[in-house]
């Protein structure tokens, strides 16, 4: 299991060069990759902050944990993420995802057949990445065009996929899934078998499943659980990560964090390595400049040994 760091947190900072600091330093720590989600409404534009931080941070990963594909036509995101892959020298994963219900009835979208969405968004998307060129025509979606694009591999592609329904979308049109707030367990017992069971019948390689909780050596591990429930509880009221919760069989973000001694959180990573988790992309919760050293230093330990 590589090793990875989401730095979206730095996101509500809306600061550009934060980010890119954040990046560098995990490229000099040995960290394999390094994410940033988009919020539907939060007005900061992953691909592009991507593209800025790869112009001075070398030789990682760099890949969206999620842009939300109903505000973006598939043509859009394929020219962008195109240009992307280009300013990142080939190094881009995007990630996208349906995102949730509630976000987008903000921005007055409609949420009627995600998966037909899923399905016909992917129908679009793919042949532009990888050939450049496109002619579908669904019910909701349709797009006969060629991009311009340089030569070269298209960029890695995966979804934000809970659902069987979803799951097998991924598994058969993508290179895999990736999570957030989904546990050890529902991992092995749901999202792998379902996912590789997809990919396998489409003749496709065993996809990629990508993680991110959040994580914190500390020595009130109670505390810091009861903190990131409080801090975090949209995401615990959320229909979609609902569902995974009750597979996990717990009720609060906080009860899926890896936190404790450095030893039990060493032992939550290797949990999520042996339920089939191929990238984890940790999100540090640190409450004091402590926390977050030793949790900096068990991460960069464990990375530089894969």
């Amino acid at each position: 299991m590589k090793i990875g760091i989401n730095g979206t947190g730095l996101v509500l900072k809306a600061s550009i060069e934060a980010i890119t600091e954040d990046a560098r330093s995990a490229f000099k720590d040995g960290f394999s990759s390094y994410w940033l989600a988009e919020h539907p409404t939060g007005g900061f534009d992953a691909l592009t902050v991507l593209s800025v931080v790869a112009q001075t941070v070398p030789d990682i990963e760099l890949g969206t944990a999620i842009v939300p594909t109903l505000p973006r036509h598939p043509m859009a995101m394929a020219g962008q993420a195109l240009t992307t892959q280009t300013a990142t020298n080939g190094r881009l994963t995007l990630g996208i995802g349906l995102s949730h219900e509630v976000m987008m009835a903000q921005l007055g979208i409609g949420f009627d057949k995600p998966i037909r969405h899923l399905r016909e968004y992917l129908s679009i998307l793919m042949p532009l990445l990888e050939d450049g060129k496109v002619a579908f025509k669904g019910e909701t979606l349709s797009c006969e065009a060629e991009v311009f694009r340089t030569a070269g591999p298209r960029p890695g592609v995966v979804v934000a996929a809970l659902g069987s329904q979803a799951l097998r979308v991924a598994g058969t049109r993508t290179d895999g899934t990736t999570l957030a707030w989904v546990g050890p367990k529902t991992i092995a017992e749901h999202i792998v078998p379902t996912i590789a069971a997809a990919a396998e019948k489409a003749g496709r390689v065993s996809p990629r499943i990508i993680a991110t909780l959040p994580i914190c050596v500390t020595n009130n591990p109670a505390a810091l659980r009861d903190q990131i429930s409080k801090t975090l509880s949209m995401y615990g009221q959320l229909p979609s990560y609902k569902a995974m919760f009750e597979k996990e069989g717990v009720s609060e973000p906080g009860d899926l964090a890896l936190v404790g001694s450095a030893s039990e959180v060493e032992d939550c990573l290797a949990k999520l390595r042996d339920s089939g988790v191929t990238d984890y992309a940790a999100s540090v919760f640190a409450t004091s400049s402590e926390e977050h050293i030793q949790t900096r230093e068990l991460l960069c330990r464990i990375a530089q040994s894969v």
